[in-house]
């Protein structure tokens, strides 16, 4: 009898844990953070936040070539496109957490080569590996955001 129970409570977590989930609405320029959840009633609740991030001026992206080992920083401001290598990258935006500046960045990098895109999406300082173009020659990862309020200063 105690397995019975066991089982059927361990078959009704995974339908508790659906009760709510946060969705960040895509192409928001101010930034607003929706949470879905449920309320006794199982009424969907919408509630905004104020916005967590603010968008720089450009990233520094780094790229190394691993067939000859060199580096290279490659300064980009928002909507610009570089080639380089044999790369074409074009920085989106570059945004950073507004209670923190200086403690990440993530941006929105598309890197195409010979006009087959190879990757498009959001680029994250602190975790390269978690979103990374997967190519055989080069890697390419974004350092920071370069912010102009910041005196000069790159955050």
């Amino acid at each position: 009898m105690i397995r019975v129970a066991c089982l059927i409570a361990l078959l009704a977590t995974p339908a508790l844990a659906q009760d709510a989930t946060l969705e960040v609405v895509p192409g928001n320029d101010t930034g607003v953070v929706l949470e879905t959840s449920r309320d006794d009633d199982s009424r969907t609740v919408l509630e905004t936040q104020p916005a967590r991030h603010s968008t720089a001026d450009g990233a520094i992206l780094r790229m190394v070539d691993r067939v000859t080992g060199a580096l290279t920083d490659l300064s980009m401001a928002n909507g610009d496109s570089r080639t380089a290598g044999r790369l074409q990258i074009t920085m989106g935006e570059c945004r950073f957490p507004i209670a923190n500046p200086a403690s990440d960045a993530f941006a929105f990098v598309e890197i195409a080569q010979e006009g087959e895109e190879l990757f498009a999406g959001w680029m994250i300082a602190s975790s390269p590996a978690l979103s990374a173009l997967d190519h055989p020659r080069y890697d390419v990862w974004v350092l920071r955001c370069i912010r102009a309020e910041a005196d000069g200063n790159d955050g």
